[in-house]
């Protein structure tokens, strides 16, 4: 009710997720504001030499990791035996929500356990400055995306990096690549495979995409957001 009487300006963090609010909603206007990138990521010195073929995961494993290993051991593996999907992912990241939700997330862990025949290589969570470090040594990052994703601040800062991303069109994600210029938004699994396969495999295309990355991802942090709220107030 203080909703109705009041129609305060409510922000989002972008299209997707101020799609999800109906238009009937009360609220006097819509404004986006975008997460802003940790200067971490922003002004961290990028890879310089081309990496080895090596993917990284960086979120909730039940955020579509049991499909992106699916993926990985029937379609890219097979056709690239040299290449590693590395996994920062656990319960612990995630404080209360993970423990809730603990069981779950270990049933997908251990299928990731299960392939590390495969390149299937399972990591802990890591601090932000050390997983700079880690995105500097990736190729691609693989995610497929969630609809309860409203942001996605790890492709995000992957992208940031320099990091190519191969992402389906689910939730924000689309938000965070730009399509055909730093990563791949694929329309199935086969185009998932072949955007990944392509970025593992090809080094010049990882090259244009490392570039307009670091040329395109980088402009907006904290400063920039917090200059819009001061707009709004």
């Amino acid at each position: 009710s203080k909703m109705w009487r009041l129609q305060p300006t409510i922000v989002f963090l972008g299209p997707y997720h101020a799609s999800t609010y109906p238009l009937w909603a009360p609220g006097r206007r819509r404004v986006v504001i975008p997460y802003g990138i940790a200067d971490t990521f922003r002004t961290a010195e990028p890879a310089t030499e081309t990496p080895p073929p090596r993917a990284i995961f960086v979120s909730n494993p039940l955020r579509g990791l049991d499909w992106l290993l699916d993926v990985w051991t029937k379609r890219i593996r097979p056709k690239m035996p040299t290449a590693e999907l590395h996994l920062f992912t656990g319960a612990a990241t995630y404080g209360e929500v993970g423990s809730a939700k603990a069981r779950e997330m270990i049933a997908v862990m251990d299928q990731a356990r299960a392939r590390s025949g495969e390149g299937v290589v399972l990591r802990p969570p890591i601090p932000k400055n050390q997983l700079a470090a880690e995105l500097r040594a990736a190729r691609v990052m693989l995610y497929r995306g969630d609809l309860n994703e409203t942001f996605c601040l790890a492709v995000g800062e992957a992208q940031a990096m320099g990091v190519p991303a191969v992402v389906q069109d689910l939730g924000s994600v689309v938000e965070r690549v730009c399509d055909q210029l730093t990563g791949f938004v694929a329309r199935d699994e086969g185009t998932f495979a072949t955007a990944a396969l392509r970025l593992l495999g090809d080094d010049a295309l990882w090259r244009s995409q490392h570039e307009a990355a670091i040329m395109t991802q980088r402009t907006w942090g904290w400063p920039e957001a917090a200059a819009r709220f001061e707009e709004l107030i």
